[in-house]
């Protein structure tokens, strides 16, 4: 049986043509991109062929494509390696290489000279170089009526014995990812660089214009841009950092239009988007909206108020914490926006009819009602049992994820265990690391910061939730205080080396390491933190595993019964950090309730926001001067205006960040950074209406970097050109 289900999922996906809900909605394979979605992609505007999107044979432009650091997308837009990816993508690398005296998320950092690029360590990109459906390698031996550990155990295997086998270069690489639930699965051959350079960053008066207020809104004004070049050896293959490397050639680099875009026309996104759920059952959105996200939204507002009133105060800390913030925040906002979609578009009511019809339709197969009678009712009552522990996961997770001490305590607690599992000499062997992890860790630690977020967010911990999921040395310890967290707070970081003096502790635990990992253990934190997680662990987690799995299998059945009972909808796999395109048209937006906004947005509309010296809207005056004098070079539209961003029908998510956004030729016209508030909830529910993708107007970024930053010489190295005046040429 599923064997034969296998094989309908793969044929399904590879013929089905009918009907789509919306022609903008998906993340498609590129790799199917011929047989599902050339003709629709070719009715609304795209004049190159699927061919010249995704090919292995010759450069494409997935080989213009890359996963940047793991986390967001890049591009090449240059043949000497020069990567595009968003201000945000690359802030890390901005934040680390900044001090004081040399700010360069105030002040921008522009490379005059290849010289000048700054290294990375740890940071790398990687290029898919082809895909594989490998479904029935994987699934061999999967039998019906194992359990979920028995199945992955035999798919684990399955899987480790293809990478082993593969063809592939000996620099290159591959993974295999599962999609549908679990229903299909296909291997991707990579290769990875990991020297990547910091080339050019604007000042975040420009990259993150518009800051916490205009996150995840429309209209924006952001230049959320950041440049990175890719060096390889001298025979052009992935290597460590060398002086001696070289600027990476490229199979395929992007040529950039200068023409922009107008209503209606076709855009493209090309990129690998993180984690979406489509298909989830109307039980399941109902409780993300209802409890998961509004409880994950609570904790972290408690949390920003803090961070912020420290950055505030000053600069040092607003460096150190500068990341962080901008992390907690953009999920903190994204959620919001997604209850609000989720609300106002009715969406678990939409579900519900779709499960309905999905119900009458199988009631009239015979040969599938069987199969899938009780599906619904059954993910319906498992989501039920889930709930309780969903809510408690979340209520820790976000809590002692953002209070400092227990990650402190936790690299401490991960060397003890080594101590303990392997002796004195690995003890000593793994001591180097660990101070090296802490060291990093201290360089963007401020204690006092800490213990107010211990407090705040301990006290949301023990207030808002019931007794059964707080670890009982917890409660006993407040008990003792008469419920004070503040006290506890003293106890736990006052006069604490590992809180307070983190660089006289590393000292310490370089030169008594025994000693000072003895004192460590027996410490109020380590005590604390250790109880709160082993509670998590038995009442939580524990329980939480079993639901998992059998929520898991559910969804695999569910999935399949879906495509084989549904003929009339194509469908597309959840994102999963793999490479996908996704396309749609320019068009404007009118969020419930307000006034339809325009597509694009303006120099203009950025002045107006200008407030002097504000943390969000301030402006370099050296743009401010080049907007009074209009002296926009080459970049302006034929009226003379500026452009900055525009927005379209693009369904995008997280790691979609820094994906470029192409026209009908496949020419750079815009870079992906946010998608519209209402429309996050596209993870979960995809709607026309309000979904839409957020980017940077290409001739912006080269404003900024010509006009403002005077690096003309890296828009020297791109291929500038003028699709819709003059038929590009091939």
């Amino acid at each position: 049986m599923i064997k034969k289900l296998t094989y309908l999922v793969c044929a399904f996906i590879i013929c089905c043509s009918v009907k789509v809900v919306h022609a903008d909605e998906g993340m498609w394979l590129p790799i199917f991109l011929q047989q599902m979605n050339e003709k629709e992609m070719k009715a609304l505007g795209l004049k190159i062929s699927a061919k010249d999107i995704y090919d292995i044979n010759k450069g494409s432009l997935k080989d213009a494509i890359v996963s940047f650091g793991g986390f967001c997308t890049g591009e090449v837009i240059s043949n000497e390696g020069l990567v595009l990816t968003n201000h945000h993508c690359g802030f890390d690398a901005i934040q680390n290489n900044s001090t004081l005296e040399r700010n360069y998320i105030k002040d921008g950092f522009w490379a005059m000279n290849k010289g000048q690029e700054i290294p990375n360590p740890g940071l790398f990109v990687t290029f898919i170089v082809r895909i594989d459906d490998v479904t029935k390698q994987v699934l061999q031996g999967v039998k019906p009526g194992i359990t979920e550990t028995q199945r992955q155990f035999i798919i684990n295997e399955n899987i480790a014995m293809l990478r082993k086998n593969v063809q592939r270069e000996a620099f290159q690489d591959s993974y295999v990812r599962s999609f549908f639930e679990g229903n299909q699965y296909f291997l991707f051959v990579t290769e990875t660089y990991n020297d990547v350079r910091l080339v050019g960053a604007p000042p975040a008066s420009i990259g993150n214009f518009g800051k916490d207020t205009d996150n995840w809104m429309w209209p924006r004004h952001t230049g959320d841009f950041s440049m990175f070049r890719i060096y390889a050896n001298k025979d052009n293959k992935p290597a460590a950092y060398s002086a001696d490397n070289i600027p990476y050639t490229p199979k395929k680099s992007l040529s950039i239009s200068l023409d922009g875009v107008e209503k209606n026309d076709f855009t493209m996104v090309f990129g690998f988007p993180g984690r979406t759920n489509q298909y989830l059952h109307s039980s399941a959105v109902e409780q993300i909206m209802r409890i998961n996200d509004p409880v994950k939204i609570g904790i972290r507002q408690a949390a920003l108020h803090i961070i912020d009133s420290f950055m505030r105060k000053d600069e040092g800390i607003k460096i150190q914490y500068a990341a962080k913030y901008a992390g907690i925040q953009n999920s903190y906002k994204k959620w919001q926006g997604e209850v609000l979609g989720l609300s106002t578009t009715n969406a678990v009511a939409k579900k519900k009819a779709y499960e309905k019809l999905f119900d009458s339709r199988l009631k009239k197969m015979p040969t599938k009602l069987p199969l899938y009678s009780t599906i619904l009712q059954d993910l319906s009552a498992a989501y039920l049992s889930l709930e309780k522990y969903g809510k408690a996961r979340d209520y820790y997770t976000e809590t002692i994820s953002k209070i400092e001490a227990a990650s402190i305590t936790s690299i401490l607690q991960q060397l003890r265990t080594i101590k303990d599992a392997n002796g004195e000499a690995a003890f000593l062997a793994a001591l180097p690391k660990t101070i090296s992890r802490l060291q990093e860790f201290y360089a963007e630690y401020n204690p006092s910061l800490d213990k107010q977020l211990f407090i705040a967010l301990l006290k949301k911990f023990t207030q808002e939730q019931v007794a059964e999921f707080i670890a009982p040395y917890l409660l006993a310890k407040l008990a003792v205080n008469n419920n004070d967290v503040e006290t506890l707070a003293d106890e736990v970081y006052d006069n604490i080396l590992q809180f307070q003096q983190g660089e006289k502790f590393i000292d310490a635990l370089r030169n008594h390491p025994a000693e000072v990992l003895a004192a460590t253990d027996s410490s109020l934190a380590t005590v604390l933190f250790k109880a709160m997680a082993q509670h998590y662990s038995t009442a939580v987690s524990k329980n939480l595993a079993g639901l998992q799995e059998k929520i898991n299998q559910l969804n695999r059945t569910y999935m399949q019964a879906q495509m084989e009972v549904m003929h009339d909808k194509k469908f597309y796999p959840d994102a999963n950090s793999t490479l996908r395109v996704t396309y749609g048209k320019v068009d404007g937006y009118q969020p419930k309730g307000k006034k339809t906004y325009d597509y694009y947005t303006y120099m203009d509309g950025l002045m107006e926001k200008y407030k002097p010296g504000d943390y969000e809207f301030d402006v370099p005056i050296k743009l401010q001067t080049l907007y009074r004098n209009k002296d926009f070079g080459p970049y302006q539209t034929k009226n003379g205006k500026m452009p900055v961003c525009f927005i379209a029908r693009n369904h995008t998510t997280g790691g979609n960040s820094g994906s470029p956004a192409l026209d009908a030729y496949g020419n750079l016209v815009g870079l992906n950074f946010d998608r519209a508030w209402e429309g996050t909830m596209s993870d979960i529910n995809y709607d026309a209406s309000i979904c839409r993708n957020i980017m940077v107007d290409i001739r912006y970024i080269l404003f900024v970097v010509d006009k403002y930053a005077g690096a003309g010489h890296l828009v020297k190295e791109m291929k500038l050109v003028h699709p819709k005046s003059a038929k590009p040429a091939k």
